[in-house]
């Protein structure tokens, strides 16, 4: 009976040295940024697979506003989800602090709120030199969840050189119908008083950068978000100009449960492009 328990022992202790190995692991960055004269902090989920021997596509994962960097860890009702699928897909997943509300645009009303810049240019570039990464747009990915579904689709928009996919996840693609919400107007300036900042700024009015094919496309929203409306009107905007992207419509709320089930689609889509761009 002894033999029996020492061997079940030793099996257990085999497979959780396995899981902890052959696991992602998470490296929790400090980046710096000198156009904003500060450091910022992001966390990098490397897979299981990651050797410096290989190469990686990457993804670029943001938060909503009031958040911060570390948030796609610890908010999700499963808080391995972003883990296991850097692991089931061999993606690095980048997951960098956006400021509170940011929105992911260069303000100009604030020399401290400069993240497009951060995001697109420094940050990638930090990631690209220090870890083992395909240093090519059809290796990289944006994403994110509520303000930064609006920073996933605006950074890809306009920086098609950078980024060969992005998605949005309940985002608020169209900031113009909330001018007195989430400190936008302390980016942007108040919209009665800078409406062109505003209507340049607002993802719904840069389809006119895109052309079909050139940039994988996917959008998430719940039919009981408040920004549902929103990314409808954005969807068929889309659909008029003929631009190729997924759409996806679920019951659902602005909640980690529905981002938690979100970035499942999301992941897989983006490993599909980037499977299709390697071949």
């Amino acid at each position: 009976m002894k033999r029996y328990l020492f061997l079940a022992a030793f099996l257990f202790c085999c497979l959780t040295s396995f899981n902890t190995v052959f696991a992602a692991t998470v490296d929790t960055v400090l980046t710096q940024s000198k156009i904003m004269r500060k450091d910022i902090k992001a966390v990098v989920i490397k897979p299981a697979s990651y050797s410096a021997d290989k190469k990686f596509p990457t993804l670029y994962l943001l938060h909503g506003a009031g958040g911060k960097y570390s948030e796609w860890l610890n908010k999700t009702p499963d808080r391995e989800t972003v883990k296991r699928l850097s692991d089931a897909y061999g993606i690095v997943v980048v997951c960098p602090d956006g400021g509170a509300t940011s929105w992911y645009f260069d303000s100009p009303e604030d020399s401290t709120y400069q993240y497009e810049t951060y995001i697109t240019f420094e940050l990638v570039a930090y990631i690209d030199s220090h870890y083992s990464t395909i240093k090519d747009r059809t290796a990289r990915a944006i994403t994110g969840l509520s303000m930064g579904g609006h920073g996933g689709l605006y950074l890809g928009f306009r920086h098609q050189d950078v980024f060969g996919a992005c998605g949005s996840m309940s985002g608020g693609v169209d900031i113009r119908p909330f001018p007195e919400n989430w400190d936008i107007s302390k980016r942007l300036g108040k919209y009665s008083e800078h409406p062109d900042r505003w209507e340049t700024n607002t993802v719904i009015n840069l389809t006119h950068l895109l052309t079909p094919n050139k940039l994988a496309i996917i959008i998430d929203c719940g039919n009981n978000d408040f920004f549902y409306k929103v990314n409808v009107d954005l969807h068929d905007k889309l659909l008029d100009r003929n631009i190729p992207h997924d759409f996806i419509i679920r019951p659902g709320g602005h909640t980690w449960e529905y981002w938690d089930n979100a970035i499942n689609y999301q992941m897989l889509f983006f490993s599909r492009y980037f499977n299709r761009s390697k071949s």
